[in-house]
């Protein structure tokens, strides 16, 4: 996500705190570097001028030229107007309260990931305690309503499937079968093509028209790039929607589309979606987002992902860890919780610095090191769990044999043990700063290998 963005922006700001005091040149030969990475992050060019040009005024200010911590201000107004591109404050889903069920519709291009969106929409209001009900109301994509159909069973949301032919029948039918089973949420997908066309915005109109939607929301690839300008202009112009669901934005390492919406349309990023399972789709945190792309990390979204899945158990096994050692059920259910919170490369993302060092730790984000890892512990006598120092040679290989791993990966497991208390204290603290250095980068590209995270499989 950003990754490239992300790299050149931390290199120029990283050239700018090696000067100390900066000169004005230095300030221009960085709003030229920022300029080029936004461009080749596929960021609108009009979002690009304006973006630099208020950067660059705000800098050249005697407050800051004159400041003993010159770069730092330089970075501090960055992330302010960056924070302003993607939206400068949360824009939540906004539902009438006086309305039963409200219906939130879906619109965008075939392809961006629309009916995925939809189920996890589903997914996410479902676990706030609503009772959505999908309505499959892309009749013109073979299997469209059957995709939709599995998903809400895999969810446990139900379908409103209808005649399958007349869209705009099947989405005010839908709204009736809402009120019949006490759904309070209806979300309609619609059909979209490979490229805007009249029959498909004068559905779409028809179907606003039909159900009175509370929300319009438009689903976005985020590899689009700056395509997305024109598409989500049109739109805009024909059916106002609302607001935006940003998918697949883990899998762009250019993501410019994102950091041009908001400019454009002046419409805010409501959801993101972060991978395929489905609660990878996020409210969006214009601020955290921008702090992410500068490599400073969402320490704020760890926490949050760590209460989705914490319990008292956890509670007492901390406790328990502080006053008897870290055992390797310890490490096990740590990293089962790394996979409730949404996996290695999404936490990486929070951390100050991780994503960067584990881009350049080979191996660093193979989900399927958790799985070896977690064979080999499940080949461990319960004795051995708890006290890793008896597992001598011989034990070491039949947990080897037992768990279909060599010897070397047990060795380099049981050394992970003996160094996670040190390990996770320099996590703490890189974590607490804010700001990652090349220092600390090589510190946790040390600390992964040492994890078996970058190692030989």
């Amino acid at each position: 996500m950003f990754n490239s963005l992300s790299d050149r922006l931390q290199d120029t700001f990283g050239r700018l705190r090696g000067k100390g005091r900066l000169t004005e040149d230095d300030i221009n030969v960085a709003m030229r570097e920022i300029r080029m990475a936004l461009l080749e992050a596929d960021v609108n060019y009009r979002v690009v001028k304006g973006f630099v040009a208020r950067c660059k005024e705000k800098c050249l200010t005697s407050e800051v030229m004159d400041s003993l911590t010159p770069a730092q201000n330089v970075v501090k107004i960055v992330l302010d107007e960056l924070t302003v591109l993607l939206g400068s404050t949360d824009s939540k889903l906004t539902l009438a309260q006086n309305r039963t069920p409200n219906v939130i519709m879906l619109v965008g291009l075939q392809g961006s990931g629309k009916t995925t969106a939809a189920a996890k929409l589903a997914y996410l209001l479902k676990g706030q305690g609503h009772s959505p009900l999908l309505a499959a109301c892309d009749t013109h994509r073979p299997a469209a309503a059957d995709q939709l159909a599995t998903l809400g069973g895999e969810i446990g949301v139900s379908v409103y499937r209808g005649d399958g032919v007349d869209a705009v029948a099947v989405a005010s039918e839908a709204v009736r079968e809402a009120v019949d089973h006490l759904n309070d949420l209806v979300i309609v997908d619609t059909a979209g093509r490979l490229q805007i066309d009249e029959e498909m915005m004068n559905e779409a109109v028809a179907i606003k028209r039909a159900v009175r939607p509370d929300q319009i929301l438009m689903v976005l690839d985020a590899m689009g790039g700056q395509d997305i300008v024109n598409v989500v202009s049109e739109f805009a112009t024909r059916v106002d929607f609302d607001g935006v669901i940003m998918s697949k934005l883990d899998g762009d390492a250019r993501g410019g589309g994102a950091l041009s919406v908001r400019e454009v349309t002046g419409k805010p990023i409501k959801f993101v979606s972060m991978g395929e399972k489905p609660d990878s789709l996020e409210v969006f945190h214009p601020d955290r987002m921008a702090k992410r792309i500068l490599g400073m990390g969402d320490v704020v979204g760890i926490i949050e992902q760590a209460e989705k899945v914490a319990d008292e158990q956890q509670v007492a096994d901390a406790e328990r860890m502080l006053r008897e050692g870290f055992t390797m059920d310890d490490l096990l259910s740590q990293m089962q919780q790394i996979k409730k919170m949404g996996g290695l490369q999404k936490i990486a993302g929070m951390i100050p610095g991780m994503e960067r060092a584990m881009a350049q730790a080979p191996g660093a984000a193979d989900e399927d090191q958790l799985v070896r890892i977690e064979a080999i512990i499940h080949s461990m006598t319960r004795g051995e769990r708890v006290r890793p120092k008896t597992i001598n040679g011989q034990r070491r290989r039949r947990i080897a044999a037992g768990s279909g791993r060599s010897v070397q990966e047990v060795n380099q497991l049981i050394k992970q043990w003996g160094e996670m208390n040190k390990m996770m204290g320099k996590m703490r603290g890189l974590t607490q700063q804010g700001a990652v250095g090349k220092k600390s980068r090589r510190a946790m590209q040390s600390m992964m290998r040492n994890m078996g995270m970058g190692g030989r499989r």
